[in-house]
């Protein structure tokens, strides 16, 4: 039993902690406004974002049809000499 004393700190901190945020997040702290919070979200859907904007429009991008089967990029035949290495 006496082995296991070096545990007993870091389970008194951590009853501490929990109870501390148990304290801190309970009912009735930090409470807003229904109204408040409504206009701030109002505002922030209102206000252009720059992720929204654009500049041109981009081409649209066909994918390929996938076939299911991995197939290498064919290699051109013309007169060069091929290099293979091990």
């Amino acid at each position: 039993m006496e082995i296991l004393w070096w545990l007993a700190p870091s389970v008194v901190v951590t009853v501490l902690a929990m109870l501390w945020v148990g304290w801190l997040g309970r009912d009735g702290r930090g409470e807003v406004d229904p109204e408040v919070a409504a206009a701030r979200m109002a505002k922030a859907l209102r206000a252009q974002h720059a992720g929204l904007q654009r500049s041109a429009a981009r081409p649209v991008r066909r994918q390929d049809r996938s076939t299911g089967v991995a197939v290498r990029p064919s290699r051109s035949r013309g007169g060069g000499e091929e290099r293979r290495t091990a």
